[in-house]
């Protein structure tokens, strides 16, 4: 039976952008839920990076012309399963006001959402639109943020992540990623002796990255610490340097045997483009609710692997992105492990309850999904009392 035919397949009626905001006691807890609803009632869910009231004025901007045209009216009455074709219309109505910045945020939202609808209309999971899987099993790399002070002291920080780490063990995680404190008024020395510590606690039967929350201008100051530290074995190093600092970035690269990665706050194939060719990087952050989406982020990984260059996707988010990201590693992923924030190791309300139900985590992995979409839905109770 064709498309036009199929009584599920029904055009797009609307696109909602709902704001949602929780109290946080340290990292923000807010997102953009994206829900995309066709004539049949059936609907999908995506989420948005940026400031809610900023993605929330974008979405409402007013049409004027054909380069600054309201996202939504590329989309609604179009066939969700034309996502690449929404993708360039969407791209092409941006472009008066900047093909960047908050236009993408949303795109991108958009995007994630029609995965979703798409496969829940032909009941099929949303790897099966990405082109497929030729895999049974992939792995997460958990980021492991301890609720400490953005300022902790060396001892508070390595007592935090303790417990974090050996959690991570005891569920054969094969993969972790631990950061230094934003604020944390450390020298390279102090750095160091945090790093082996947490890696004693972690041992090396587990993959170890690490998340510098851009606390260096000096790449040589970077190098220093990277090349003292190499007996570590961390698997990378991210956010070291300044995020446009691309030339300090390829200097880097040529001065330490680490594996540097970054790009997480870009958006577009066209600036990832220059991660690979400017910076140099080894590894790819591009993010799934700003660079454009799944359909964008499967062109970025097409593109890397051309340069032998890995993609682990920037993942911190609700679970609308968690699930997204299982199913874009089955069919796209070219490393092999993916960012993953799990709710049995954060303390983030929004992510523990937005949506329901939480993909299992078995020995470290997850099984291929065989729910329509992404097999996720909003948890209305939890909505409900925002």
């Amino acid at each position: 039976m064709s498309l036009a035919l199929n009584p599920a397949v029904a055009p797009i009626k609307s696109v909602e952008f709902i704001p949602v905001n929780y109290k946080a006691s340290n990292w923000s807890q807010n997102t953009v839920v994206v829900k995309i609803t066709d004539e049949n009632g059936v609907y999908g869910l995506g989420e948005a990076d940026g400031s809610p009231d900023a993605i929330l004025a974008y979405s409402n901007i007013e049409t004027e012309h054909k380069w600054l045209t309201n996202l939504t009216e590329r989309v609604i009455g179009r066939l969700p399963i034309e996502i690449n074709a929404i993708w360039n219309a969407m791209y092409d109505a941006t472009q008066w006001q900047g093909m960047r910045g908050l236009g993408m945020f949303a795109l991108s939202g958009i995007d994630m959402a029609l995965y979703d609808l798409a496969g829940k209309q032909l009941g099929v999971p949303a790897y099966q639109l990405l082109g497929g899987t030729n895999k049974d099993k992939v792995h997460p790399y958990l980021t492991l943020y301890p609720a400490i002070p953005v300022d902790a002291s060396l001892d508070v920080a390595i007592k935090g992540y303790a417990p974090l780490l050996e959690k991570a063990k005891a569920h054969n995680i094969r993969a972790v990623k631990v950061c230094v404190p934003i604020k944390a008024d450390w020298s390279i020395k102090e750095v160091g002796y945090y790093l082996r510590e947490l890696r004693g606690i972690l041992d090396y039967d587990t993959d170890m990255m690490v998340d510098y929350l851009y606390r260096f201008t000096d790449w040589y100051d970077v190098a220093r610490l990277l090349n003292s530290i190499e007996d570590l074995e961390l698997y990378f190093a991210e956010a070291t340097l300044q995020h446009d600092d691309l030339s300090g970035h390829a200097k880097l690269v040529e001065n330490t045997r680490s594996r540097i990665c970054g790009a997480e706050m870009s958006t577009t194939r066209f600036e990832a483009e220059e991660w690979i060719t400017k910076g140099k990087v080894h590894l790819l952050q591009s993010d799934y609710n700003r660079c454009g989406g799944l359909t964008e982020l499967r062109r970025i990984t097409e593109m890397a692997t051309a340069h032998n260059v890995q993609v682990m996707p920037h993942n911190w988010k609700t679970g609308i992105t968690s699930a997204a990201a299982i199913h874009y590693q089955f069919a796209v992923g070219n490393a092999p492990y993916f960012e993953y924030v799990h709710p049995d190791f954060c303390d983030g309300e929004l992510r523990k309850y937005l949506v329901t139900p939480e993909a299992e985590l078995v020995d470290g992995g997850f099984e291929k999904p065989t729910a329509p979409g992404y097999g996720i839905d909003l948890n209305q109770q939890f909505m409900a009392n925002l």
